[in-house]
């Protein structure tokens, strides 16, 4: 076990150490060694392996869909080859073929834990669901012929496959063998049509004859089969496309759907003509004529019940004049026709029926509708069809997901309490019965702390789910959006938008557990801070704060700072009401003209009118940046709240804000370069213009880029021409030039990340294009002002400085191109490059603000996207009333130290390595009375100040793009670095607690996820996970305490991962379980009569016309068995635990059963052979009793 000592472990290093982070390391443990006070590192690498866990929401681009009766398991297919396994609540599985393609059909074989699944590169395979993590037992790939249909009738082991050629395909499911009995399509059809039918459309056996089989064409032909005599028994022609075909369960007649709109009810022994060709949608003439033709009906479902009329379900059929109009599920049931419209177009439905036999009446309870993006129940039992609450977290992409934290090991009492504000926003319209998909049971999971995951989305709302017990379950949704003023029309959209699309998207958010506060920062450069309070209130006027940032970078028109830079404080007893204080002016600004077309105005408008706020989250105070001199206000790139403090604080590629929430003032509104002191020797100096550099051809028209740079640099006053000339026509020609330039560069943009995504490689030696563009907008995603800001003279007013342009990308490309969606930019000068520096992480502390310092205080470490790590020292007035009277001093400190890349994450650690959380304020009821606020009002104790001078007691841990920096405080001496990556760059980082230790882990862009221990940054694990292949991935990885990180897969789905050794190990206790062992229903009683006349249901030996036998054995190149990684001796090892148990028992009860039953049957047999002998032997006795021996 490694050891280290704080104490004198930097006397003997020079600055000229830093070039070499080995013989720093190498040193540090020399010094280590040699002392008593040392600190032991208990993580090791046995404490970590990478797996994943579970994947939640809904499943991204579904195909197909099947359910058990009997188990009552729902499976999804998805176009990438996913499959989704849906229980009650919580029971949820994932499982991938690693073809990808797409799943086209699905059929459950019933109560027997299997599913078989067809694809559309011509392979099927069975899944055993018998295990917890599902595995493919069987595969066959067929080589000369396309799947387009497959059937499995129920309780039988031969499945029948259609092809696209038109011929029909038996496979036996136990073996994954091919019958030699084929159906092909000439003896099919015979003479009955000219041409080809085309492909097989549906395939089904008669429920009252397994003998008698229904093939339907695509062409409208339908074929009666008989199995045995191996012939057509009757043909069925129409003139219209066949979509799908339904039975009625006596087996006398079925519907077929048509690609006109109508459905034909077909007698079986009736041919010539349909019994009856209806139009659901189509408009009936008077004259008597044919209706009208309709869109096609894609599938109909004819279900029949005991008491009632039959209920006809189906999709499609609208007519054509119904433009416009959403996808709708129609139900037909008697004499009422009830159109059900549905939010997303319909992939697929099913009837849900009592019975899982085809020749009883089905009884329907529900119909499962499959949805482009949502999944719907519709209770068939109820008037008016209600829909089930749907249990699962399918609404994750309600709207797309912006920004994602993650938070493992919360406060106990903080998901009742978000849950019970929660339960208050759900809709009350749903079916009183329970969800239908009850199969399965929970995992024996060990975890018992509370996760959260946080999800920010483009519609400005906030969600919170309950991610404990690898579940997940929304808890409450806060909508941002109510703060705001909104435009009921494009006329009324407000200039000053610098998005076009989605101005309320949540970009980045702060979050306090235990205090329970929260910060948002929107992509319209706004920040709302909120508290917890379980009463309703209304507030007559949001408290609004306006803040103006800008900063200067270049010595054409920059003025010289010229001393000190002291940030204006509000004086004592100032107005505490935003609207009436003026915010401190930014010292470095210069002086530009306040004359421009918008300045002091927000982007957004906040609402004027009372807001009631429910129980949950309510609005303590809105911050808005504002246009300045014409130019956009930058978006936030960092933000962090501090309850204890009362503090605030953002920044941007302008600078640094510190606002007061409690008094609703501003305190530090600074330049990022002003925050170094003068003396700093990483102070940036100013940078003049290169005349030869011209703007991107691709973000400037040719005759914009032919201006000079002299023209763009001019004073907004200089020139000739006047401001006030025509000024309401050159704006409005200004927005339309900058939305169209929008417009262009959004697509620019799609296309490059589009290319770049094809030309991904694996290899980890080598920068992938995704990645050298990722790093790129990194570089620039702070940099940036949202529009393209032409410093010409068409634009008179606007502030020219370096002559710079900037625009916006597509402001909803998070839902379109999957892009990152706090990428709001596109290239700058290399002026820009080297001068504009952004605050990409801030973090709260109780440190050593200074060298000299003795005693700990508060303090805000800033990390910027230069990698410089600066301090900012708070001063705090006294607790009480005099908190919100006093101002709170805040002075910058210099520069900490400085890495390689932009700083990412920051955290504190003690002298015996134990992270120093941020001190919090415990969380009250703001609307509570004054005597419940002041006995839960206390501000948590900081950390014991340091009694020894001279000596280290806290450790400053640093990490970047590119290294990690342990520096030992107060001395601010580096002693452990560690380069991360040389080739790469690291996305996401963040200092967690597992295993009662602490560690650093970090995604890379190659992919790979890395940790290192603290604080002597030994690398622990380093596995090639994931290569960036969607920026989506990078936007929302995040990783939390106890091992556990998550990112969103797909736009509809979130992946959760373990970096944990332990949770590795009890993952398959804490899976759900698919399959329990259920008892099959009886079959339907066939009545005396039907038994003895028959008309029952006449069952099939399909092994005597299927086995190899009678039919022979299949062609060896039809198709290639491909045997599963799951096989059968894998499958009875894996189908351990309670289930498997049950299960095998079950089996061994079933097979004593028959064994006994054979035994009885035999010994019946002897019983009754034993009384015939002993009548004949009696006989015999009586024959020759009284006679004698010589007359025998």
């Amino acid at each position: 076990m490694k050891k280290f000592n704080i104490r004198k472990v930097l006397d003997g290093l020079t600055a000229a150490s830093s070039s070499s982070s080995s013989s720093s390391s190498s040193s540090a443990a020399a010094a280590a060694a040699r002392e008593n006070d040392a600190v032991q590192e208990t993580l090791q690498s046995e404490h970590f392996q990478l797996c994943k866990t579970v994947r939640h929401g809904f499943p991204y681009q579904p195909s197909s869909m099947a359910f058990d009766p009997v188990q009552k398991i729902l499976a999804v297919g998805t176009q990438t080859g996913a499959l989704r396994l849906f229980g009650r609540a919580g029971v949820e599985c994932y499982c991938q073929h690693e073809s990808g393609a797409a799943v086209i059909q699905l059929q459950f074989l019933i109560n027997e834990g299997a599913l078989v699944s067809a694809l559309t590169d011509d392979s099927i395979h069975l899944w055993n669901l018998r295990q917890k993590i599902p595995a493919i037992l069987h595969s066959l790939k067929f080589n000369r012929e396309r799947i387009t249909y497959c059937h499995l009738p129920f309780q039988s082991k031969w499945l029948y496959i259609g092809t696209e050629r038109g011929n029909i395909h038996i496979v036996n499911v136990e073996s994954f063998t091919l019958s030699g009995y084929v159906i092909m399509w000439n003896k099919a059809i015979e003479l009955s049509t000219k041409s080809h039918p085309g492909p097989v459309v549906h395939i089904s056996d008669n429920p009252m004859d397994e003998g008698k089989l229904l093939i339907g064409y695509e062409c409208g032909v339908v074929v009666l089969w008989d199995l045995k005599s191996k012939k057509a028994d009757y043909r069925y022609n129409y003139d219209e496309a066949i979509h799908s075909v339904a039975w009625h369960h006596e087996g006398k007649q079925f519907v077929c759907s048509h690609s006109d709109g109508t459905l034909t009810t077909w007698n079986i022994r009736a041919p010539a003509k349909p019994g009856q060709i209806i139009t659901p949608h189509g408009k009936q003439p008077k004259d008597g004529k044919k209706p009208e033709p309709c869109k096609p009906i894609l599938k109909v479902e004819y279900k029949t019940t005991r008491a009632g009329d039959p209920f006809m379900v189906l999709s499609g059929g609208l007519s054509y004049d119904t433009v416009g109009r959403r996808a709708c599920l129609t139900v037909m049931h008697g004499k009422s026709t009830t159109v059900l419209e549905m939010d997303y177009p319909i992939v697929d439905f099913l009837t849900l029926c009592e019975t899982p036999y085809p020749n009883d009446f089905q009884e329907p309870y529900a119909v499962v509708v499959l949805l482009e993006k949502d999944l719907v129940l519709i209770d068939l039992g109820q008037i008016g069809y209600p829909i089930f609450e749907n249990p699962y977290p399918l609404t994750i992409h309600e709207s797309p997901v912006t920004c994602c934290e993650y938070f493992a090991d919360c406060p106990a009492e903080l998901i009742p309490a978000l849950y019970s504000v929660g339960s208050r926003q759900k809709r009350q319209s749903y079916s009183k019965k329970e969800w239908p998909v009850s199969g399965g049971n929970w995992g024996q999971g060990t975890q018992s702390y509370p996760e959260i995951i946080i999800t920010g989305h483009a519609d400005g709302s906030v969600k919170f789910w309950d991610a404990s017990a690898l579940m997940l379950q929304v808890l409450y949704k806060l909508k941002t959006a109510k703060v705001f003023e909104r435009a009921r029309g494009k006329e009324e959209k407000p200039s000053t938008d610098i998005v076009e699309e989605d101005p309320f998207a949540i970009q980045t958010l702060s979050w306090c557990p235990e205090s329970r506060m929260l910060c948002v920062a929107g992509v319209s450069a706004h920040v709302i801070v909120y508290r917890f309070s379980k009463q309703e209130v209304t507030t007559e006027v949001v408290p609004l704060l306006e803040v103006r940032m800008q900063c200067e970078f270049s010595d054409v028109d920059s003025p010289d700072p010229g001393g000190d830079q002291t940030p204006t404080l509000p004086t004592p007893g100032a107005s505490s009401s935003p609207q009436e204080t003026e915010p401190p002016s930014q010292p470095s600004t210069g002086s530009i003209s306040s004359d421009g077309p918008w300045d002091n105005i927000p982007c957004l408008q906040v609402r004027s009118s009372p807001l009631k706020q429910s129980p949950g989250y309510q609005v303590e105070l809105v911050i808005q940046l504002v246009w300045v001199s014409g130019e956009p206000p930058q978006q936030i790139t960092s933000l962090a709240i501090n309850s204890s403090y009362g503090l605030v604080v953002f920044g941007n590629s302008n600078g640094l804000a510190v606002v007061d929430y409690l008094q609703k003032t501003l305190l530090l509104n600074m330049g990022t370069s002003d925050l170094y002191s003068p003396s700093d020797p990483y102070q940036r100096q100013p940078h003049s213009p290169r005349k030869a550099r011209q703007p991107s051809g691709a973000l400037c028209d040719s005759n914009d880029a032919s201006n000079t740079l002299e023209d763009r640099c001019k004073s907004p006053t200089s020139g000739s021409t006047s401001p006030c000339n025509s000024d309401d026509e050159r704006k409005q020609n200004f927005i339309e030039k900058v939305k169209f330039k929008s417009r262009r560069f959004s697509k620019t943009v799609a296309n490059d990340f589009a290319k770049m995504s094809r030309k991904i490689s694996s290899s980890s030696g080598q920068k992938t294009d995704l990645e050298k563009g990722f790093q790129r907008w990194r570089s620039l995603r702070c940099k940036e002002s949202p529009y393209c800001m032409h410093r010409d003279k068409a634009a008179p007013g606007m502030s020219r400085k370096a002559g710079v342009c900037r625009t916006k990308s597509a402001p909803n490309s998070y839902a379109k191109d999957n892009s990152f969606t706090r990428s709001r930019s596109s290239s700058v000068t290399s002026i820009e490059k080297e001068s504009r520096e952004a605050i990409s992480s801030i973090h709260f502390c109780e440190s050593f603000a200074r060298k000299t310092d003795s005693l700990v205080s508060p303090c805000v470490l800033v990390g910027t996207t230069q990698g410089s790590v600066l301090m900012v020292a708070i001063s705090l007035p006294p607790g009480g009333d005099q908190r919100l009277q006093q101002p709170v001093g805040i002075s910058s400190c210099g520069t900490l130290v400085r890495l390689k890349g932009g700083i990412l994450t920051m955290a504190l650690l003690d002298s015996a390595a134990t992270l120093l959380p941020p001190s919090y304020e415990p969380w009250y009821d703001p609307n509570a009375s004054d005597e419940e606020k002041e006995k839960s009002r206390r501000r948590r104790p900081a950390s014991p100040p340091s009694s020894q001078e001279g000596q280290d007691s806290q450790f400053a841990v640093l990490c970047s793009e590119k290294q990690a920096k342990v520096v030992a405080m107060p001395s601010q001496t580096r002693i452990y670095k560690h380069s991360i990556t040389e080739t790469s760059f690291v996305l996401r980082a963040d200092v967690v607690q597992m295993a009662g230790a602490n560690c650093i882990a970090c995604f890379c862009a190659n992919g790979h996820i890395m940790t290192l221990s603290l604080p002597s940054l030994r690398p622990l694990l380093d596995v090639n996970y994931l290569p960036l292949t969607d920026m989506r991935i990078a936007r929302t990885f995040c990783f939390s305490n106890q091992g556990q990180a998550l990112y969103l897969t797909s736009p509809t789905e979130i992946q959760r991962i373990t970096y944990s050794q332990d949770t590795c190990d009890n993952l398959q206790e804490m899976l759900s379980e698919l399959f329990t062992p259920v008892e099959t229903p009886e079959a339907p009683n066939r009545g005396f009569f039907k038994g003895l006349f028959g008309g029952g249901a006449q069952s099939l030996d399909r092994e005597d016309l299927f086995g190899e036998t009678a039919a022979g054995k299949a062609s060896r190149s039809l198709a290639q068995h491909i045997p599963g990684p799951g096989g059968m001796e894998g499958m009875k090892g894996a189908a351990s635990g309670v289930v498997g148990e049950l299960a095998r028992a079950r089996i061994a009860l079933d097979e004593r059963g028959q064994k006994l039953g054979e035994l009885e049957e035999r010994t019946a047999a002897m019983m009754s052979s034993a009384d015939s002998f002993s009548k004949h032997a009696h006989d015999m006795m009586l024959k020759y009793k009284d006679k004698k021996w010589y007359q025998l």
